[in-house]
């Protein structure tokens, strides 16, 4: 079967941390986040092809990361958008990548999984459960919060069958969610373009497994452990808590001097931490960190913090901060201060 990953987000809530960056290339403890699904894929032989479906603007850095991998599988497939307001949805974009790469002439079904997933189950597990389903087949995960649910698609199930789909409900019966994590047969993959030419929603692939849903038998693969949906700062902070253990992980070249450094904190490449204080935080290559306390924070790279406290921050790159000069803009969850 050949298997699509979905990398064409710009990720406008993650700024500026990704604002010239995929998310799905944030570190995350020795690895980053798609590489972990790109490992699971590369280790199945069910899986011949990987296509990574991302836009112009990231395709040059995916195609870097690809060609420094060890992976064989992987290969790009671009969709010709540059910005946000250009996107096709995601399902007018698999739709488009269907037709574009020939996957529709493939009679073994097709993976598709969002790049910005992290979970802890193997790929090969659900492509066991799709193959013996013989049937579409989702990724099922209980978030244990109705309001989170909210955001999601709703799953309600009669075994392992869905017997109720539905999309980002208003008022959610439970807390069983699809996690944008799909398996095709392949004669459903012509109902992409029956989907679009009804004028249903192109933009989530729940809205399609919905309509799927109520036509024909769909199936669901459910797991415990952990998951973490890498939209915000908060779900990549969690992320890489739940990665790294509670232990911190400095890179070999870093400096940390004269510090304490309090449970998962990240520490990369040339980055340097003297005089300080962190907790739960990441520091990414070259930043510089003196005399500071920080907490469940990103300091992008290059980016200077000196005599100063943060919480729940995102420091661009290369900014340069000190008690004399700080801008910080605060919201519910996270704050932050950006300064070029």
């Amino acid at each position: 079967m050949q298997a699509i990953v979905l990398a064409g987000g710009y990720a406008t809530r993650l700024w500026p941390l990704t604002k010239d960056r995929p998310k799905m290339l944030l570190p995350v403890g020795e690895t980053t986040v798609i590489d972990e699904i790109l490992a699971d894929l590369e280790g199945d032989e069910r899986v011949s092809d990987v296509f990574i479906s991302t836009n112009e603007r990231f395709a040059p850095t995916f195609e870097t990361h690809i060609e420094e991998s060890d992976f064989e599988k992987p290969q790009l497939s671009v969709e010709e958008t540059v910005e946000e307001d250009e996107k096709f949805g995601v399902v007018g974009a698999l739709t488009q990548l269907i037709e574009r790469e020939g996957l529709d002439e493939n009679d073994e079904g097709l993976l598709v999984v969002a790049g910005d997933n992290l979970f802890s189950f193997n790929l090969s597990s659900f492509v066991d459960e799709f193959k013996e389903n013989e049937a579409p087949t989702l990724v099922a995960y209980d978030v244990e919060s109705r309001e989170k649910a909210k955001a999601y698609g709703l799953v309600e199930l009669d075994g392992d069958r869905v017997v109720n789909f539905q999309e980002k409900p208003e008022d959610p019966k439970s807390t069983l969610v699809s996690i944008a994590c799909y398996a095709f047969p392949a004669d459903v993959l012509s109902q992409f373009d029956e989907y679009l030419a009804g004028d249903n929603n192109p933009d989530e692939p729940g809205w399609f497994l919905q309509w799927l849903q109520a036509r024909q038998a769909v199936h669901a693969f459910t797991f415990s452990g952990a998951w973490f949906d890498i939209g915000t700062a908060v779900g990549y902070l969690e992320a890489v808590d739940w990665a790294l253990g509670g232990e911190p992980l400095i890179a070999d070249d870093a400096i940390v001097e004269s510090s304490h450094l309090e449970g998962s904190v990240q520490v990369l490449s040339g980055a340097t931490v003297a005089d300080s204080t962190l907790s739960r935080s990441v520091v990414f290559p070259e930043a510089t960190i003196s005399n500071a306390t920080i907490h469940d924070s990103v300091i992008d790279t290059e980016a200077e913090i000196e005599n100063l406290e943060l919480s729940k921050s995102v420091i661009g790159p290369y900014s340069q901060i000190t008690t004399e000069s700080t801008e910080k803009r605060s919201d519910d969850q996270e704050t932050e201060a950006v300064t070029k």
